[in-house]
């Protein structure tokens, strides 16, 4: 168990995840909790995470830090997402390890799983197929992170854990059209045509991919679980256990936006991998379950939208 006066950093706390991160330790009661924007410190540059750790000695790291973004970004910008993110996972992982960090939690995705997987994906379907190509970059970014903690558990025996969240949304998303990811691109898209009295909202690919989504702030709760309740060498799943097909998600979003339109679907974009469900009776057996409803979330991440993003 994580002390309650215990030094936390978490790294990444702007981000969807960092962010939810700190609300669930603060509701937990952890109030000596550190961490750095990207302009007080790039992970990417060893030397400066080296004298931050050196400076701060944190005992608990949340790795949340990374880059992320949707299909399009994943496919056209390869070269920055395997070299930010591998840069800044040795950073972080290392200095870690060097300063006597007690325990690390190193966040994952569930897109590092292979396109095909057997449904619903287990832990141990990891490195069994071929990644999906217009994310492989990212992904494998993303498997050096989390065997780098494996690697380091079997050789030094420190305590590095990883989770691999399946598709996230909530508080603090990036609702930008170019980089975001499904469910907030069409958050925005449904919103701005709803405000623009446009008569319809063309969704990339044919809308039958079936997806899981999860509510950011379920996932901080199940991460904050994980660091008190879990050591154990292999990743962890955290998700809902069930999915949407994209089409209905979509009409989920105009339901919640109050959006009367058309959706539109234009099958010359990619789909990407056609359905990612987790297997989550790893964390469920351990104690943790999603609390919050596929469309209680969007309501809420909606709300959020209109009171904080215009801002």
């Amino acid at each position: 168990m994580m002390e309650k006066n215990a030094k936390i950093y978490v790294a990444g706390h702007r981000g969807l995840v960092g962010s939810s991160i700190l609300r669930a330790l603060d509701r937990a009661g952890y109030k000596n909790v550190v961490y750095r924007t990207h302009k007080e410190l790039d992970l990417t540059n060893f030397e400066a995470v080296k004298n931050f750790f050196d400076r701060e000695r944190p005992e608990y790291v949340f790795l949340a830090a990374a880059k992320v973004g949707g299909i399009w970004a994943n496919k056209t910008h390869k070269a920055e997402f395997i070299y930010e993110n591998l840069q800044i996972q040795n950073s972080v992982i290392k200095n870690a390890y060097d300063y006597g960090v007690k325990k690390l939690l190193f966040l994952g995705s569930s897109c590092i799983y292979p396109r095909m997987c057997p449904q619903p994906i287990k832990e141990e379907y990891l490195l069994s197929g071929y990644l999906e190509e217009t994310n492989d970059a990212y992904a494998i970014a993303k498997i050096s992170g989390l065997m780098m903690c494996r690697a380091f558990r079997q050789q030094y025996g420190v305590d590095y854990i990883s989770a691999m969240p399946t598709n996230l949304y909530g508080y603090n998303d990036n609702f930008d059209l170019e980089s975001s990811h499904v469910l907030p691109a069409l958050m925005r898209k449904i919103h701005d045509a709803k405000e623009n009295n446009v008569p319809e909202v063309t969704v990339w690919g044919t809308g039958s991919p079936l997806r899981e989504f999860l509510f950011v702030d379920d996932l901080a709760d199940a991460l904050v679980f994980l660091m008190n309740e879990y050591s154990g060498e292999e990743h962890v799943n955290v998700g809902t256990g069930t999915d949407v097909s994209i089409k209905e998600l979509a009409q989920l979003i105009c339901k919640v936006v109050g959006y009367k339109g058309k959706l539109v679907f234009d099958t010359s974009k990619p789909d990407g991998t056609p359905k990612k469900l987790l297997d989550v009776s790893k964390i469920n057996s351990l104690g943790w379950k999603a609390a919050v409803s596929l469309e209680e979330g969007i309501r809420k991440t909606y709300e959020w939208y209109l009171q904080e993003y215009k801002k």
